[in-house]
């Protein structure tokens, strides 16, 4: 029994390390009390496995650190899985939390993660490395990463579009994708 409890904390130590997290934003937010205000942190960080897995975690505390902490346990317990096409996404789609619009569109290979702030966080432990984005109306760090993730779930893979729509996946795959494709057969 004493080996089983020292092995538990070596996985979680694994679980940690094989993903990447990135804080995208520490906030000072205050709570008005009888005696004037208490102020907190308010942190928000992004979890993502460089393969399609990513969480994002809010956590709040009068310390940084236990801020940070709190949020990237939120962010583990609230990872989803997103469609990718190789190292970009299949389509052209937007994505809306709060105020803040934000637009992700494929880009071939070569071209980079062209964004900024919470976006190109979001892009970049979700694994995708050639993407181009516009992020329009609120520049609130949250509201922006919420809804990249919000864009990334209303991705569907190739092979579900082209079941979806009765065709081959080759005619639903981007345009850099399907030349590659032809060439093969």
């Amino acid at each position: 029994m004493a080996d089983s409890k020292r092995r538990e904390p070596r996985k979680k130590q694994e679980e940690r390390d094989e993903f990447d997290e990135r804080v995208v934003d520490i906030r000072r937010v205050a709570k008005v009390i009888k005696g004037g205000r208490r102020f907190a942190f308010r942190t928000v960080v992004v979890v993502g496995d460089n393969k399609g897995t990513i969480g994002i975690g809010v956590g709040k505390a009068r310390a940084v650190p236990d801020s940070i902490r709190k949020a990237a346990e939120r962010a583990r317990r609230n990872m989803e899985k997103v469609a990718l096409s190789g190292s970009t996404i299949p389509y052209t789609v937007t994505g809306r939390y709060g105020g803040a619009r934000v637009l992700i569109k494929p880009a071939a290979p070569g071209a980079g993660v062209i964004a900024g702030g919470g976006v190109r966080a979001v892009l970049e432990v979700v694994g995708v490395r050639n993407i181009l984005t516009k992020s329009q109306g609120s520049a609130n760090l949250l509201n922006v990463t919420m809804a990249t993730l919000d864009a990334l779930k209303q991705l569907r893979s190739s092979e579900q579009l082209a079941q979806m729509r009765g065709k081959e996946v080759h005619e639903v795959a981007p345009v850099w994708e399907r030349r590659a494709g032809k060439g093969d057969e």
